[in-house]
């Protein structure tokens, strides 16, 4: 395992509230206060954040796997840590921003993220899930945004996440009525990539992750990026970040080789 150089980046003996191992292209984070349902607290919020940048600053991590501890992924925001602090408004300001930072370099780096939904995830830890770029989910797990039910709106990215998915319509039910979605039901609405079995979760993941850690992280990156602009270009915009991203692929060493095997009639080995 490596160790990150970046002044402020916790040692990974040193988290308490995740998982967090980096092995060669894969590095995996594991929400990990089961006893709290995998509660986002205000130190789980550092912690994530700080893998996240992790992640994002380490050029030889190509994937990021993303999980929980326990029967839940996540039950989303600690709603009694919120209502044991002395100005609530605060509390909640400060870890709001806490996880937007870790959803934004999770959403912005170069490594794909794989969320592997082990179960329960409500209000963030729904946000949380559908941020994948990849999702695989338990059949056991279940969906629900639960904001309303205690008098908050949405965080995590969910109301920029889900009208993408889903449309405007589905979005507006699930906010709404806090509709709880199974896992297949979730798979049917496309919010999810798979689902499997609960037994098969870790192995499944474990697949996806090793299949993209021998991939192109150049090409894998890009269209993460176009993916994220495209709604907010005109189609002769997005036209043209496509020939520079195409062009700038070909131009490196991935490229090169791609095509290389492409012709060569062979399996190319990606940096």
């Amino acid at each position: 395992m490596r160790f990150h150089p970046t002044e402020g980046i916790l040692a990974m003996s040193d988290y308490e509230n995740i998982l967090f191992e980096h092995d060669g292209p894969i590095a995996r984070i594991t929400l990990n206060r089961p006893n709290a349902a995998n509660g986002i607290d205000q130190a789980l919020a550092d912690e994530l954040e700080r893998a996240a940048s992790y992640c994002s600053e380490d050029p030889t991590v190509k994937v990021v796997v993303l999980t929980g501890a326990g029967r839940f992924f996540s039950a989303g925001g600690d709603v009694r840590a919120m209502a044991a602090s002395a100005d609530t408004g605060a509390f909640i300001e400060q870890l709001a921003g806490t996880l937007h930072r870790a959803v934004s370099a999770l959403a912005r780096m170069d490594a794909l993220l794989i969320v592997g939904v082990n179960g329960t995830a409500a209000g963030a830890g729904m946000s949380l899930a559908v941020a994948g770029d990849l999702v695989v989910a338990a059949e056991s797990a279940s969906f629900t945004m639960a904001y309303t039910k205690v008098g908050l709106s949405p965080d995590g990215g969910a109301s920029y996440y889900l009208p993408r998915l889903i449309g405007l319509r589905k979005t507006q039910e699930l906010m709404l009525t806090n509709r709880t979605l199974s896992a297949a039901e979730a798979l049917e609405w496309g919010l999810l990539h798979r689902v499997v079995r609960d037994v098969e979760l870790a192995d499944a993941v474990d697949s996806l992750a090793q299949e993209f850690a021998t991939g192109p992280k150049g090409s894998n990156a890009n269209v993460k990026k176009l993916l994220l602009v495209s709604s907010q270009h005109t189609l002769e915009e997005q036209l043209n970040t496509e020939a520079a991203f195409i062009t700038r692929c070909a131009e490196s060493a991935d490229g090169q080789e791609g095509i290389a095997a492409f012709t060569g009639k062979r399996a190319p080995k990606f940096a």
